[in-house]
């Protein structure tokens, strides 16, 4: 059984004098999609809103927990479904308000509205509420032994800001509103916003307030974000000078950065997997010419599974700079099941056995929705897809558009194929099966854009989040994953790599949920 532990743990930066600043310039392919920061559960949008606001708890560039505004986290020793947050004291937003046990309940709350994407991560919760000033007790339906891993992206914003500015609820992302939170933020966080032109630059600067400024190096005065879409654009800006440090760097430019005297990559394993998913759930697919959905029969999905060869994607259009996958996550997660994590052969002959006894002998026409600059050559790996699946029939119209568009779309349940990769913050399978694979009711299946649902997986999702003995979970978790493995609800293509490419006087290494901490960045001198 797990045991009420109180976490309150070193930061793994020694307190170190303020070194002088200097301006950073960083870019990556894709803009953070809002400033809102519980509109999008999306990594690009974390990253960015990680430099401007607080969590109560986060992991460091070595994925380990660490404080945040939250000093000490434990459970209730009289209530084990009540987790206990010390809030830290002498903090302030970048306004000047002062951090209470009030932001912090405000958040949480705000946090579990219907607009908000970060809802799924809060499904086990009954109630918050401030025990004092700084003190936050959050009570849970059943106990919650990940309740902290469930915050790591989970932003705490300003109760008078928000009321002030009409934004107490988040942004309606799929609907597209638009609201003063979207582009404007008031966090706690290690920089401050100067000014926002999205898709183009957002300028921030360091904030001498910041609670952590003597914790953390915090050498940059200046962080200058200008996402570019074009890969070879982003290569020459940092050729160029005009970027100090580029963010997920083209596979095919690697070598020749590496070899370019001032500049260094810095590489390592990322916590996400790439996949395609389907609709299986629809009586007919909107941009199909089958009559009935092929999606909904199982042997489609293996003959597609059977087609898609993630070995050859990794050799031709990755370079090798990827881990061919036989399972939706990431080796990093609890609960990972390393033997159904193998790739399936190629067998285009089995596939197509396997179309013909589906009654798809002649194949059938679909449209794949790819995001163009989300993912490591995503729209790439797509192509690599169309090409694949052509051969066992399957005639594939390729929509390659910008991530704010597929997102959005894919929100709303417009895809019949699509392209999705998936990082696990919470460390453990349990967030994957809650999003991806649990029937879309309320806040759970928030991201199941297949129509997939069985009643056994339901269950074990819901129980695995409350489960407090080791072994029971790791069973819970090991049926799950055989379950969905034997039905194929997604097509697991590979775990991605990351690369990031730097002047040679930055100190910086890969954080493997592309979340690049800048208060970590050092300077050489």
């Amino acid at each position: 059984m797990l045991k009420n532990i109180v976490f309150a743990c070193a930061l793994a930066v020694a307190t170190v004098a303020i070194a002088a600043a200097e301006p950073l310039r960083w870019t990556r392919s894709a803009d953070g999609l809002t400033l809102d920061p519980h509109a999008q559960n999306e990594g690009p949008t974390h990253a960015l809103n990680h430099q401007i606001f607080d969590t109560l708890v986060f992991r460091d560039m070595d994925l380990i927990l660490q404080p945040g505004l939250a000093t000490k986290w434990y459970i209730q020793p009289d209530n084990p479904r009540v987790w206990v947050f010390e809030i830290r004291r002498g903090v302030s937003f970048h306004e000047g308000q002062a951090l209470t046990a009030h932001d912090v309940v405000f958040s949480l709350n705000r946090a579990r509205h219907e607009y908000s994407d970060m809802r799924g991560l809060l499904t086990s919760i009954k109630e918050v509420r401030a025990a004092d000033d700084y003190t936050v007790h959050v009570e849970t339906e059943a106990p919650n032994p990940l309740l902290p891993n469930n915050l790591t992206n989970l932003f705490i914003m300003s109760r008078e800001w928000a009321k002030q500015h009409g934004v107490e609820n988040p942004q309606n992302y799929a609907a597209g509103e638009e609201t003063y939170a979207v582009r404007n933020a008031n966090g706690t966080g290690p920089f401050r916003v100067k000014s926002r032109e999205p898709d183009v630059r957002t300028v921030l600067v360091r904030n001498d307030s910041y609670w952590g400024i003597k914790h953390f190096p915090m050498e940059i005065s200046e962080l200058i974000f200008t996402p570019i879409e074009s890969a070879a654009t982003r290569v020459a800006a940092l050729l160029s000078g005009e970027v100090d440090l580029l963010q997920e760097t083209p596979v095919q430019d690697i070598g020749r950065l590496g070899n370019v005297p001032g500049i260094r990559n810095e590489q390592g394993a990322e916590n996400r997997t790439i996949f395609l998913g389907m609709d299986m759930g629809s009586p007919r697919l909107r941009t199909s010419n089958a009559k009935n959905n092929p999606f909904a029969d199982r042997r489609v999905r293996e003959a597609i599974n059977l087609a898609v060869d993630a070995t050859t994607i990794q050799r031709t259009v990755m370079r090798g700079n990827s881990q061919p996958a036989g399972v939706i996550v990431p080796p990093f997660v609890n609960g990972y099941p390393k033997d159904l994590d193998r790739v399936v052969p190629a067998d285009l002959d089995r596939a197509r056995k396997l179309m013909a006894e589906a009654g798809y002998g002649n194949g059938f026409r679909v449209t794949l929705h790819c995001p163009n600059d989300r993912y490591v050559n995503d729209e790439q790996i797509c192509q690599a897809v169309v090409s694949m699946l052509s051969r066992i029939g399957i005639t594939v119209d390729l929509v390659a558009q910008t991530r704010s568009l597929h997102f959005a779309e894919l929100a709303r349940g417009e895809y019949d194929f699509y392209l999705l990769g998936w990082g696990v913050p919470t460390l453990d399978s349990e967030y994957v099966f809650n999003y991806l694979y649990h029937t879309k009711k309320g806040d759970r299946g928030t991201w199941n854009f297949t129509g997939y649902s069985n009643p056994r997986v339901d269950e074990l999702t819901v129980a695995m989040g409350r489960e407090i003995d080791v072994d029971a979970r790791n069973a819970m978790m090991e049926e799950a994953w055989r379950i969905v493995h034997a039905d194929i609800v997604y097509i697991p293509i590979h775990h991605q790599m990351l690369t990031w490419s730097m002047r040679d006087n930055i100190d910086f290494k890969v954080q493997s949920e592309n979340t690049p901490h800048f208060k970590y960045l050092k300077f050489k001198r």
